[in-house]
């Protein structure tokens, strides 16, 4: 078990946002968490990433306590991708370069460059190198984000809204180049989304959020119309295309 959540809750101000939410994710596992806006997922990714401090529970990456790390023994276990980063005068080489920032000791060696090299392969962001990154469109700046989390290497990945600056073509390629890494280096992996269809075609295990709580954890094998309409509201379809349940809204809707 790479990441172990247990009784966590967070609030401010008096308002509690989310409560008592236990959740696991194995090794090689991707959960998408999924609910409507305002329910707290981003938070929730914070709490993990120990950004807020959660007023009750524990979160456990590999048997440690992210609570009790320092933010370069997260950074080494964590790699976090934020909905938006911003802008600055580096080139894209130099910003994903800075996400091997906790495993550089007394310079940057020729392995910390070619692993730079290798992401920046992976995420078709060769040729914009030498680019300062606020030149960049919002959709090539969110692939830089990216690409910087990679090269931390991390046990545990965290995505905030990956593909909600890109296209449909880049969507299906940075989902891809996420599973494939989930995979061959057998990491964990926690991303929230917006888009249900395309969490359930490259996640293992979705998690519902509702009302601060969870509401239901499913896999492509239980999830089911019914959970949705009870999360977002909406009656749905659920139809299969090459064995991916496709949610489709349903037509006769006031």
């Amino acid at each position: 078990m790479i990441l172990d959540i247990q009784k966590l809750a967070f609030g401010y101000n008096g308002h509690l946002i989310f409560d008592n939410i236990e959740l696991e994710v194995g090794s090689g596992e991707l959960l998408a968490i999924l609910g409507p806006n305002g329910v707290g997922k981003t938070t929730l990714l914070k709490c993990i990433n120990a950004i807020h401090r959660p007023s009750a529970g524990s979160v456990l990456v590999e048997d440690r306590d992210v609570l009790k790390m320092s933010a370069n023994e997260i950074a080494l276990g964590i790699g976090y991708v934020a909905q938006r980063i911003e802008s600055s005068r580096l080139t894209v080489f130099d910003a994903v370069l800075m996400g091997r920032k906790p495993h550089i000791r007394w310079r940057v060696t020729d392995r910390d460059m070619a692993i730079v090299d290798s992401a920046l392969t992976r995420l078709d962001l060769s040729e914009l190198s030498l680019r300062y990154i606020d030149e960049l469109s919002g959709g090539e700046l969110q692939k830089v984000a990216i690409g910087r989390a990679l090269v931390q290497e991390p046990r545990l990945l965290l995505l905030d809204e990956p593909t909600s600056s890109l296209d449909m073509r880049n969507q299906v390629h940075i989902l891809s180049v996420v599973r494939h890494i989930i995979d061959s280096h057998n990491i964990s992996a926690v991303m929230t989304m917006h888009d249900l269809n395309s969490a359930l075609r490259y996640a293992d295990r979705y998690c519902f959020l509702k009302d601060g709580m969870v509401h239901a954890v499913c896999d492509r094998d239980t999830i089911s119309a019914k959970v949705i309409e009870e999360v977002y509201g909406l009656p749905v379809i659920i139809h299969y295309i090459q064995e991916h349940p496709v949610i489709v809204p349903e037509m006769n809707i006031n």
